[in-house]
């Protein structure tokens, strides 16, 4: 996806932390723990200690942010406070909020359309309480509520994260924010001496700037499809803790753009763009590329001895061999005047964790 920035000051571009933000990746984390395993001992211990109320007012209002975090999670105007950013959160305008809120999981408005909110569209309602129900009727009655009363709905779901910040979040962010305002000010100091792209690249290798004779883009290498414009506003980007893997991007109409990008290093996986993880599944889903691996998983083979072993042509092995060669799975070396090949180990078993971070990214 792409943010089209041609014209925007580098002093519209900010790095910040964000105590709101990083709540909502806590209470993902706690939805989906195997999305976190380096979060595998704060999220048992957290899930443990939690009184059952609060657990359970959770597991009601968690759509706002199992799957994804809703818009309103990810402020484009960090504060200091979370109290701060939740006012801000109170100013918003009633279909706005909701918008944003039911927008991801329980609505017809496909993110980045701009379709309206369920609260001024009927089909959207029907289809956002059909969503609801499919979950359970715990969730259908808290979208019937949030429908019918949004104001009151509004306040609810400020106790809760007030709650969830007395109960948990308050420590945890004691804990985390000093390593997250180093990260920002560490990218802040990159793009003022440096320029965008190594900032960018320095906050995640998914991120990249494009430049051409039609402006200035950012890149978000994800497995996802869409693209807005930081033209007369400005972008966010956010470090996070509880983040990794993933990388969010808020670039629905209306919103200010914003990345919200892991700060921690990655110790699993390479993050390897999105193609070439693409390129390298499709490469070991051919029956016969899957049976050439098993003996170049062996030991170095030639072109010759594969056509051999497996009755094909010298050619038709050269375009196997061609095709997993340029996915990046296969070393070469070269003994007279054989050219000898043999399966990338460290690369071929990575591409597990390589694959989980890019759908997850």
């Amino acid at each position: 996806m792409t943010i089209d920035i041609t014209g925007l000051p580098h002093e519209r571009i900010t790095f910040c932390p964000s105590p709101l933000a990083e709540l909502g990746n806590a209470l993902h984390a706690l939805s989906e723990p195997a999305h976190h395993p380096r979060q595998h001992a704060w999220t048992t211990a957290t899930s443990a200690a939690l009184k059952p109320e609060l657990a359970d007012r959770l597991h009601e209002a968690d759509f706002m942010w199992r799957s994804t975090r809703s818009d309103f999670l990810i402020p484009a105007q960090p504060r200091e406070t979370l109290a701060e950013e939740l006012d801000d959160i109170d100013r918003f305008d009633d279909e706005k909020f909701v918008g944003s809120a039911l927008e991801i999981s329980c609505s017809t408005a496909h993110y980045g359309r701009g379709l309206p909110s369920p609260l001024v569209d009927e089909q959207s309602r029907r289809r956002a309480l059909d969503l609801a129900a499919a979950r359970g009727p715990r969730q259908a009655a808290f979208v019937e509520r949030v429908l019918a009363d949004p104001a009151g709905m509004r306040a609810w779901i400020r106790r809760l994260l007030e709650d969830c910040d007395e109960a948990f979040f308050g420590d945890t962010w004691r804990r985390v924010r000093f390593q997250l305002a180093s990260d920002a000010r560490h990218k802040s100091e990159l793009l003022r001496r440096k320029g965008l792209a190594e900032a960018l690249a320095s906050a995640s290798p998914a991120l990249s700037l494009e430049e051409d004779a039609h402006g200035s883009r950012i890149v978000v290498d994800k497995l996802v499809q869409g693209r807005t414009s930081a033209q007369g506003t400005a972008v966010t980007l956010i470090p996070t803790v509880f983040g990794w893997p993933h990388l969010t991007a808020v670039y629905g109409p209306g919103w200010q753009p914003v990345i919200h990008y892991p700060a921690a290093a990655h110790e699993v996986g390479g993050t390897e763009p999105v193609d070439l993880v693409r390129a390298r599944v499709e490469a070991l889903a051919h029956p016969m590329r899957m049976n050439m691996c098993r003996s170049l998983a062996r030991g170095s083979y030639s072109t010759s001895e594969l056509a051999d072993a497996y009755a094909i042509t010298a050619p038709e092995v050269s375009r196997h061999l061609a095709v997993l060669k340029k996915a990046g799975l296969l070393t070469t070396q070269r003994r007279g005047r054989y050219v000898l090949h043999q399966l990338d180990f460290p690369v071929v078993a990575r591409l597990g964790s390589d694959f989980l971070e890019s759908v997850l990214r």
